[in-house]
């Protein structure tokens, strides 16, 4: 129960704060309109919108959709870990119950677990 209860509460921490990060990413990628995402290019042939960029020798990938496919991406992710989050709650949840231990461990009993 001890073993349940630690690592269900790392995962949660963990899950959590991997969330906040990915909410932080997007929220300044889309204030900066994906300009930070292209920083590492030093070009000045960049527009002011990504969405437009061009390949250019100076950049080391292909900045034509790196705007998109990063967001693509990160809300998914975002949302996985927020739903691994919560499941790491829970099991951390039934573990204090199990250890007889918070608000619902008198109530519930074992046996509704």
């Amino acid at each position: 129960h001890w073993t349940l209860l630690s690592v269900s509460l790392l995962n949660c921490l963990l899950s959590t704060a991997c969330s906040v990060g990915l909410v932080l990413a997007i929220a300044l990628t889309i204030r900066s309109q994906g300009m930070h995402l292209v920083m590492g290019c030093n070009s000045s042939a960049l527009p002011a919108d990504t969405r437009a960029a061009i390949v250019t020798n100076d950049c080391p990938f292909n900045t034509t959709r790196i705007y998109d496919t990063a967001l693509a991406l990160w809300f998914p992710s975002m949302a996985l870990a927020a739903a691994e989050a919560v499941l790491s709650g829970r099991c951390c949840l039934v573990a204090l119950i199990f250890r007889g231990i918070g608000p619902c461990a008198r109530s519930y009993g074992k046996e509704q677990v």
